[in-house]
């Protein structure tokens, strides 16, 4: 619009004198301040020769209908990739007076992007209308709105929110002000609102227009939301239900629910009528196929609410409570009205199912009150994980003056119809499901749960899925236009002697989203008896020639089985295994071979697990049972506390955690017997035990293993299974003696007369900290006999310390330091690898001495150019300030690297440049932080004489 506006001007400037063409020019920015609100829409295109490089948008205005800018018929729009509409400004379609004074315009338009990405679409108005409250020098400011879009094949066919309400609204003083967008997402993202300041874009259309296409909007100078005091004086909230509910006499609140879009602004003063602007943001989040969220983009409205004084009482509205419906049924509701001054009442609803295919129709309407239906008849496309949001809205029609209105957000969340007939089957060592087709084809896949035995749960009323508390597990899933699913368990086949039972839902497509009622549940029982694991025990500890036992029950009854039938028994090292990683031991023919002694293994150090197939006639059928390995023990000795830990693992089908395993200990002596120290509760993966048995003593070797106890749980199955682990064995040896440190002090003195002297000026100091120490007597029973130390430091009084040395005598030189500043500690080490306690920790500072000279001679010359010092020891940072004879500050500035203070340049707080400082007497004031632990700061004032 402003280009159109500026040609214009430009052909009056051919056609008048120059001073005519001034005066419209400076006439022009108060005809063009007009735009109150407004808001930007888009969708990716979905026309049948689709590119998804190409956005389609919509943009709604609201101006003053008075303006003479407001008869322009074309607006300037930036979209995000550094183009412009420019020169060919985007038109206004249609132009419709909405009442009080405002107009209403739709402007339509198109742009194909370069590539994907993510943009942001801007419109700048020029300018807001005038006397706005809460924007200073509104007619002055343009008006800024944008929308962000993210254009990605991750996000594929995308339409942004549209917001149903519109932009401008009028309040009442001294009652609550409510407005509600009614957005709309026609994908099923999840919407959340949030206030923002209003902006606008300082440079204005031209400056952008010639400054690359990218607008920078801030915020509007002095902008406050509308309940601040400061331009709505003396507003305080008044009674209202909520949410979120008034406080009578408290200040005046402003808030909007992130979830729904009610705005609400508890109260507007009598004292403050007038129009005011308000902005928000609409983010569009969308699910991914993890069912995270993450944001894709977002539209800005500023809307405009004009407070005017009202004797009339704002109507009432009562709306349904949140609800949830079934698709495919129809929901009816009925919403209510009234009025306290009798006045007759209009009923509108938004949403994104009105006016089709959902219905809302006035069905009572009387002074003082009015009911209204609302109709829906939900399908399948509206499932969505998120609730449909409906909003209610009822105006007053008064006899004279304003009308007011009360209006409610309305949540429905859509679930999908549970899947219907679920039947079970067994077939061999599978179950087969089958039901009846789904009535909602628009989902997208449907889910298999299972559970031993029935659950006795059944869902809550819209309770979607399968929840885990219910007990079951998901085994599969099968695309939404089928009927049927087999289970075998992942290959492994269902166990004979149970039974399993099983439930069924539909999941929805995303972005929406959503789930159906799970269906009911349909139980299959497994006659007989499966084989089944019993031992896998450890008979005999050795590297080589180890020796596990394994044994197994038969299945039953034994009669139905077919030959050829047998065992085949697997093995492989460790105790989760790859299915590739097992090797055949052992085949049997007989069912009643169901033991194996598995020899010449390394039971030392490893663990076996073990895998069977039962199988049986031709062609072959295979009951897989397994696996089940060793029970696999870790002892680690702890000499400073006299104990022993015990850790132990094992990966089986039976549950070893009912039972308390057992714990056995020995002499080193292999004839000794094992004892029984302490029993313990294991889990079904594992247990610890600590043996703190008043027995033990130091630098004795003690031998381990633990018996698990475990069942299977389910009556007529076994129990009382009885498995040894290895045996593992550890010496008790005595903790090392910790060592007692001393650190050689630094003598500052002395290296700072070292440093003074001739030969010494200018160089880098380096320091040697050197350490000694003694062994300590703790405990009492410690050992002496000690292998080596190891030096551990920090370069800081709090920072970790860690190793850098190691050395078998009692002494340590740490040399060429730049710094002394430390601190250390000493470990000792025996010839077993155990370590003592920490020493004490030794800390070493750094000196604090600055040496400057009295003169130096800035001439480039190579010696002594610089004001520097003759030497120091090591610092953080200095801060020079230098002045003349007369107090007149010369330079500023802080310590190069090479702590050159000054060069005789005159700077003012650390600028560069700057005259040079004439031969004669400066004085200095020096700030230095040491490097020492504590950053000690000291302060240097003195002279320096200048010799050019």
């Amino acid at each position: 619009m402003i280009l159109s506006l500026l040609r214009g001007c430009l052909r009056a400037l051919a056609g008048s004198a120059f001073l005519g063409a001034i005066s419209i020019l400076v006439a022009f920015p108060a005809r063009a301040t007009h735009i109150r609100a407004g808001d930007i829409q888009a969708q990716t295109d979905t026309t049948a020769a689709r590119n998804p490089l190409r956005i389609f948008f919509k943009m709604v205005t609201y101006t003053d209908a008075s303006q003479i800018a407001d008869n322009n018929d074309t607006e300037t729009i930036f979209y995000g990739d550094g183009t412009s509409s420019g020169q060919n400004a985007v038109r206004r379609v249609s132009r419709v007076n909405i009442g009080n004074g405002v107009n209403r315009n739709v402007y339509y338009f198109d742009h194909t992007y370069a590539a994907a990405g993510s943009y942001t679409i801007s419109f700048i108005g020029e300018n807001r209308n005038g006397g706005i409250r809460n924007v200073p020098q509104s007619s002055s400011r343009n008006f800024y709105i944008h929308t962000k879009i993210n254009i990605s094949p991750l996000v594929g066919v995308n339409h942004s929110p549209v917001l149903n309400a519109p932009a401008v609204d009028r309040a009442a003083a001294g009652q609550v002000f409510l407005h509600n967008p009614a957005a709309f997402d026609a994908d099923g993202d999840s919407l959340v609102y949030r206030l923002r300041v209003c902006q606008w874009e300082p440079r204005g259309v031209l400056g952008v227009l010639n400054n690359g296409n990218v607008p920078n909007p801030v915020d509007l100078p002095g902008y406050v939301y509308p309940q601040d005091q400061s331009v709505s004086r003396n507003g305080v909230q008044v009674a209202y239900a909520g949410p979120p509910v008034g406080a009578p006499g408290n200040a005046a609140i402003l808030e909007i629910d992130v979830r729904t879009g009610q705005l609400v602004w508890n109260a507007p003063s009598p004292l403050g009528l007038g129009e005011y602007n308000v902005a928000f943001v609409v983010e569009e989040w969308r699910r991914d196929a993890f069912g995270g969220k993450r944001l894709i983009g977002e539209v800005v409205r500023d809307m405009q609410i004009t407070v005017f004084a009202s004797s009339n009482q704002r109507p009432t509205i009562t709306v349904p409570r949140d609800t949830c419906v079934v698709a495919g049924t129809t929901l009816t509701r009925t919403v209510t009205a009234t009025d306290p001054d009798n006045n007759l009442l209009r009923l509108s609803a938004y949403g994104g199912m009105l006016p089709t295919p959902a219905s809302f129709v006035t069905t009572l309407s009387v002074p003082g009150r009015a009911v209204g239906r609302f109709s829906w008849p939900t399908s399948c496309s509206d499932v969505a994980s998120d609730a449909k949001i409906v909003l209610f809205k009822v105006e007053d029609v008064p006899a004279s003056g304003q009308t007011l209105i009360d209006e409610r957000p309305w949540r429905v969340t859509v679930v999908g119809p549970p899947p219907t007939n679920l039947r079970a089957a067994a077939a061999g060592t599978a179950a087969t499901l089958s039901w009846d087709r789904y009535q909602c084809q628009n989902a997208t896949r449907i889910l298999i749960y299972r559970k031993e035995n029935p659950s006795g749960w059944n869902p809550q009323v819209c309770e979607t899925g399968i929840p885990a508390s219910a007990g079951y597990v998901q085994v599969g899933a099968v695309a939404a236009n089928l009927q049927t699913y087999t289970d075998t368990n992942g290959g492994r086949g269902l166990e004979r002697g149970r039974t399993y039972c099983y439930r069924i839902y539909a999941e929805f497509p995303r972005p929406a989203g959503g789930a159906s009622l799970a269906s009911q549940e349909a139980c299959v029982p497994f006659p007989g008896r499966a084989v089944l694991f019993t031992h896998v025990t450890v008979e005999r500890t050795d590297a080589t020639g180890g020796q596990i036992g394994v044994k197994w029950t038969a299945p039953a009854p034994a009669a139905s089985f077919a030959a050829p039938l047998g065992y085949r028994l697997y093995r492989a090292e460790g105790q989760n295994p790859a299915a590739s990683a097992y090797t055949l031991v052992r085949t049997a023919t007989s069912l009643s071979d169901t033991t194996h002694t598995d020899t010449n293994l390394n039971t030392r150090d490893k663990a076996y697990t073990y895998r069977l197939e039962f199988f049986r006639a031709t062609p072959e059928v295979v009951e897989p049972a397994g696996p089940a390995s060793s029970v696999r023990l870790n002892t680690v000795a702890n000499p400073v506390g006299t104990t022993v830990k015990l850790t132990w693992t094992y990966n089986v089908p039976w549950d070893n955690s009912v039972t308390r395993t057992r714990v056995y200990r020995r002499d080193a002596d292999p004839a000794a017997p094992f004892v029984l120290v302490g029993d313990t509760v294991s889990t079904r993966t594992g247990g610890t035990f600590t043996d703190r048995s008043s027995t033990l003593r130091k630098d004795q070797t003690y031998c381990y293993r633990v018996e698990t106890v475990g069942t299977y749980g389910a009556p007529n199955q076994p129990s009382n299974l009885l498995n040894l682990s290895q045996v593992s064995c550890v010496t008790l040896a005595a903790v090392p003696c910790p060592p007692v440190l001393t650190l050689l002090p630094v003598n500052c003195d002395s290296i700072a007369a070292v440093a003074q002297q001739a030969p010494n000026r200018g160089r880098t100091l380096l320091y040697t900290n050197r350490l000694t120490w003694t062994l300590g007597n703790t405990p009492a029973d410690c050992s002496r006999n000690i292998s080596y130390y190891r030096v551990l430091y920090s370069p800081t009084q709090y920072g970790p310390l860690q190793e850098i040395g190691r050395t078998p005598v009692r002494s340590f030189v740490h040399s060429n330091l730049a710094s002394a500043a430390g601190c250390y500690a000493v470990v000792a080490v025996d010839s077993l690898g155990n370590n003592s306690a920490q020493s004490n920790v030794a800390c070493q500072d750094n000196c604090q001495f600055f040496l400057l000279p009295n003169i130096f001679t800035p001439d480039n010359d190579g010696r002594n150019d610089v004001f520097r010092p003759i030497s120091a020891s090591p610092i953080v940072r200095a801060k020079v300030q230098i002045f003349n004879r007369w107090g007149v500050k010369m330079y500023e500035g802080n310590a190069s690297s090479d702590l050159t203070l000054w060069d005789g340049g005159g700077a003012a707080s650390g600028e560069s440049g700057g005259a040079k400082a004439v031969a004669g007497t400066y004085y200095y004031l020096i700030e230095v932080q040491f490097a020492d632990l504590n950053r000690t700061t000291k302060t240097y004032k003195g002279w320096v004489e200048v010799m050019r």
